[in-house]
């Protein structure tokens, strides 16, 4: 270092440290482009890292491997649904929204389980008010306990702001066709299980 300046750096200890005129860069200067630089190098390394994630998550491959027990605690793998238009419903008694969106999800149940659509919900709550729940909507399909570390599963699987509902649809083919953090209105519904039944 320059015993002159403290604010510099010499042209000795830090030859690619210099401007195109010869005169020494200013120690801030350099760690403004220092700082500039291992700022883009991290924001590149995250953006490829949500890249990757995203892209695991919508191969499918995240949703099928989940295991989780079903009311009277048998484990129950979203893999046996394989080959089949998949949706995916993380939702909670306490949610209203999730509440709104169900009798919904069991009319359709009913109308295009012959057709291969299969739901399952993932319950981000406690078994007996799961089972309270289902029997006084008539849920007509597997609903599964995933309690509050069902929030954390589907942020694996893409609900970043660990909301509910949450709903991942999965092709027959096993890739993830659509993700929705909200409701899933009927009409959206219907022309997603269309598309993906042609």
């Amino acid at each position: 270092m320059s015993g002159s300046d403290p604010d510099t750096v010499s042209p000795a200890a830090a030859s690619a440290l210099v401007n195109r005129d010869g005169s020494v860069v200013s120690r801030r200067r350099w760690f403004v482009i220092a700082s500039a630089c291992v700022g883009a190098a991290a924001l590149a390394a995250g953006a490829a890292l949500f890249r990757e994630r995203d892209a695991r998550a919508r191969d499918g491959e995240a949703v099928l491997a989940t295991v989780l027990p079903d009311l009277d605690g048998r484990d129950t793998p979203l893999a046996q649904w394989r080959g089949k238009v998949l949706v995916v419903n993380f939702w909670a008694t306490w949610c209203a929204p999730c509440r709104e969106e169900m009798p919904q999800f069991v009319a359709v149940q009913t109308r295009d389980a012959a057709k291969g659509v299969q739901f399952v919900g993932i319950a981000v709550d406690q078994v007996d008010k799961v089972r309270d729940y289902v029997k006084e909507i008539h849920i007509n399909y597997p609903v599964l306990i995933g309690g509050f570390g069902a929030i954390e599963l589907s942020k694996t699987l893409g609900n970043e702001l660990a909301a509910l509902p949450f709903t991942i649809v999965v092709d027959k083919r096993g890739g993830v066709a659509h993700t929705q953090l909200g409701q899933l209105k009927p009409a959206q519904l219907d022309e997603l299980l269309t598309s993906l039944l042609a």
